[in-house]
């Protein structure tokens, strides 16, 4: 361990008489400044001499001379403590005073030596290394924040990491070193300075800019919109990264005092933690925000969200409260603009005019509200803490079991207020579907309308993170009320064609009824495959049940009609293709042919008198057949 310099112990072997305490403390003081005088000098920044003009060409001391670099930081700290014993027996000892200029022309090259590892090492010092070191060390006062920033190509970053531990080293023992002296202040304007530049350039090449209110209102959409996006991206990055950084350096190198590390983090990041948090409060007050731009804001609000544990422990000194405070300032007008325009959409949906399309289709109101909710329900975190306190207000007509029955996709626990509100939301679209379904003049219609929203409803929940938050419960009970709509979409639409046929097929009837039960059920099967051909069902599963549920009710029972008549009606019958127009094979065919929502002319289909070739052909195998 090396010998002070200087120590307030009594040396075994005094060369003056001790019996003189002010004399003692002036001889060590001497000895003390002939040992520092011989490193100091050595360094000295102004002496012209040959002796020591070439260790002033040394562009970095504690680079290229490690040893030499501890020998002045010792030499400086001896004669600190000289001096302040000798103060306190002599103050008008002329030693000070010697003691004093010495001090000086070490500051001085510590000062250069600060300087010139700061600015030559920027590399070493970047905000990302240093985080990186933090997340292996626990020296740094908020290493625990770098976890999630640990570096995993360590082979590849290994030599750098090293050579940026030295660098802090260095830098923290100069400033250990200065404050220790009394040069605190000077230490830290040159970290300050050099910093606060790096603050500065690095949001700038991040591209955050100061921007004032005014200059955002006058923007066209278009143009925030990619300022956000790139907000956006940088954030993450300003605030794990950059300012993290630098908080950790700032740490470690002035760990000798809480005073002057607070202080020097809160010059030097203060101006730009404003800035990156100022910009969301400006987006959140955007004059021209629509319902198509709450995702955006949804953005902005929960990138804070997701920062805000480090945004509180990076700027966590009471001098950057200011930053904090904006942050949330942020959050808060980010999230009433977001509640405003929630409040905006559900009022857009019950204010709807437009009119019920033809063919009973999926409805545009339908397609947009829903794309609407499955977007909103990819930000779940965020708007139940936006809608936390925004009450839904039940209408007398909608039902309250509608809400408390809702369980979510694990069946036990209840659901959420995100699940709550998108219900609720769901449930005013419903009511609107509701109300257009009653423009249609027919009522099987109007179910099958309703069907085809609520299939596509039900469709988009599904294929959404909207499962998971309204539950399985909500899906069985929507699904079974499309097959609610479709039964009844196929008795009211298909009733008049199953009644043409008799109710008790195996009774015997009279020619003449054979005839008009054929007569009524080509007039009814014509009628309403006339009118059906141009209703449409857009999703094709839906379609094919509907078309095998038709066909199951329809083609057995004509089937069986068809069969016990067509012989008598063959073989006594003249004209009988008049009569018989649809073979039991036909119906398959031509049902398989609806809700595509393409119009089907009458005489395309052979129904202008003449009977079409597949029942030519059936009626021909059936007379072979005999």
């Amino acid at each position: 361990m090396r010998t002070p310099y200087f120590s307030s112990s009594k040396p075994s072997t005094p060369s003056h008489n001790s019996s003189s305490p002010h004399t003692f403390c002036e001889t060590l003081m001497a000895e003390t400044i002939e040992n520092a005088e011989l490193i100091i000098k050595k360094w000295d920044l102004d002496s012209s001499s040959a002796s020591t003009t070439s260790y002033n060409r040394v562009a970095n001391l504690f680079r290229d001379n490690p040893l030499e670099a501890k020998q002045l930081l010792n030499a400086v700290n001896d004669l600190q403590h000289a001096m302040q014993f000798v103060i306190k027996d002599s103050s008008s000892s002329k030693l000070l005073v010697r003691a004093h200029n010495l001090m000086q022309i070490a500051i001085k090259r510590l000062q250069k030596e600060f300087y010139t590892i700061l600015s030559g090492s920027r590399y070493f010092l970047d905000s990302e290394t240093v985080s990186s070191r933090s997340s292996r060390s626990s020296t740094a006062t908020l290493s625990s924040l770098s976890d999630e920033d640990e570096v995993s190509e360590e082979t590849n970053n290994s030599e750098i990491e090293k050579v940026s531990e030295v660098v802090m080293a260095d830098l923290k023992s100069i400033a250990d070193c200065m404050i220790g002296a009394g040069y605190g202040r000077e230490c830290v304007k040159i970290y300050k300075l050099n910093r606060k530049s790096v603050i500065d350039e690095t949001l700038y090449y991040l591209g955050i800019e100061k921007l004032s209110s005014s200059q955002v209102q006058k923007m066209d959409w278009e143009l925030l919109e990619i300022k956000i996006k790139n907000w956006l991206s940088a954030v993450k990055i300003a605030v794990t990264t950059l300012f993290h950084g630098e908080r950790i350096l700032c740490d470690y190198v002035f760990s000798a005092s809480d005073n002057i590390r607070e202080s020097c983090f809160s010059e030097i990041a203060k101006d730009g933690g404003l800035s990156l948090f100022l910009f969301p409060e400006m987006v959140a007050k955007y004059k021209k925000l629509s319902l198509e731009k709450m995702f955006r804001v949804l953005d902005v609000y929960d990138a804070i969200c997701e920062l805000w544990v480090k945004i509180e422990l990076i700027f966590s000194f009471d001098s950057m409260e200011v930053v904090k405070s904006q942050a949330m300032i942020s959050l808060v007008k980010l999230s009433d603009a977001a509640r405003a325009m929630l409040s905006e959409f559900e009022s857009a949906v019950q204010k709807d005019t437009s009119k019920a399309v033809p063919g009973g289709g999926v409805h545009p109101l339908t397609r947009y509200v829903m794309n609407y909710l499955v977007y909103l329900g990819d930000y779940s975190d965020a708007i139940s803490e936006i809608i936390v306190d925004l009450p839904i207000s039940l209408q007398p007509s909608w039902p309250e079991s509608y809400y408390l029955s809702m369980t979510t996709e694990d069946g036990d626990s209840p659901p959420s207020i995100v699940a709550l509100r998108l219900a609720w939301l769901v449930l005013v679209l419903l009511c609107k579907l509701d109300g257009k379904a009653q423009i249609y003049k027919d009522a099987a219609l109007s179910y099958l309308f309703l069907s085809n929203n609520l299939n596509y409803i039900i469709s988009k929940v599904q294929e959404s993170n909207l499962k998971l938050l309204l539950g399985s419960d909500w899906i069985l009970k929507h699904e079974k009320k499309v097959k609610e709509y479709m039964s009844k979409y196929e008795r009211m639409g298909w009733n008049k064609v199953l009644m043409s046929l008799p109710e008790n097929l195996t009774i015997e009837i009279s020619s003449m009824e054979v005839k008009q039960r054929f007569s009524k059920f080509n007039s009814s099967f014509e009628e309403v495959y006339r009118k059906q051909s141009s209703w449409v069902i857009l999703d094709q599963k839906l379609r094919d049940q509907v078309k095998v549920s038709l066909a199951n009710k329809l083609v057995p029972r004509y089937r069986t009609f068809y069969e016990k008549h067509i012989r008598e009606l063959v073989r006594n019958v003249t004209g009988m293709e008049s009569i018989v127009r649809f073979a039991p094979d036909d119906l398959q065919n031509y049902l398989s042919d609806l809700f595509h929502g393409a119009n089907v002319s009458v005489s395309s289909m052979g129904w202008s008198g003449t009977s079409s070739p597949s029942v030519s052909t059936s009626m021909s195998s059936s007379s072979r057949s005999r």
